[in-house]
């Protein structure tokens, strides 16, 4: 979760990969998988950087377990490379330093653009804008870095 200086989180809206367009509900925050070697940090602080193409962050968070969601039946064989049932997540909460310039989701550092639009947004409309499947876990991650969703004291001027 991607919190900028107003307090408001970073969504962005996928790019359609198996998901048919379900009223709106393609925005998500930036997630992957973690690589051999990586710890969950590490996975998210790159993660982040090859999905909107910066790392200009602090972590001020973390979630104390890992959440987990499965796919729908639909999704099963295609979404997740088709090899997943579903996904267990940890997630981190991060303060983005930079402008909004430095977000660059249609030459991201990973190479493959995830995203085609995006945007800040209040955290609490969060697990509205995702698809149903998902909401569950963007509810207890809402919950988990509530507190943080404040205009941050030291950025303001």
């Amino acid at each position: 979760m991607l919190f900028n200086r107003d307090g408001l989180v970073w969504v962005g809206r996928r790019l359609p990969k198996w998901e048919k367009d379900v009223s709106g509900l393609l925005w998500q925050m930036p997630q992957g998988g973690i690589d051999d070697g990586e710890t969950p940090r590490e996975a998210a602080l790159r993660e982040l950087e090859e999905e909107i193409g910066t790392a200009n962050v602090t972590v001020v968070g973390e979630t104390e377990s890992w959440l987990s969601y499965d796919l729908p039946d639909e999704a099963l064989g295609i979404a997740l490379e088709g090899r997943y049932r579903g996904q267990q997540q940890k997630w981190f909460a991060m303060r983005f330093k930079g402008e909004d310039s430095e977000i660059d989701i249609a030459h991201p550092v990973g190479g493959q653009q995830e995203f085609d639009a995006w945007k800040w947004v209040e955290i609490e409309r969060l697990p509205r804008m995702i698809v149903a499947f998902k909401r569950p876990v963007y509810e207890q991650v809402v919950a988990a870095f509530r507190h943080l969703a404040r205009r941050d004291p030291v950025e303001t001027e």
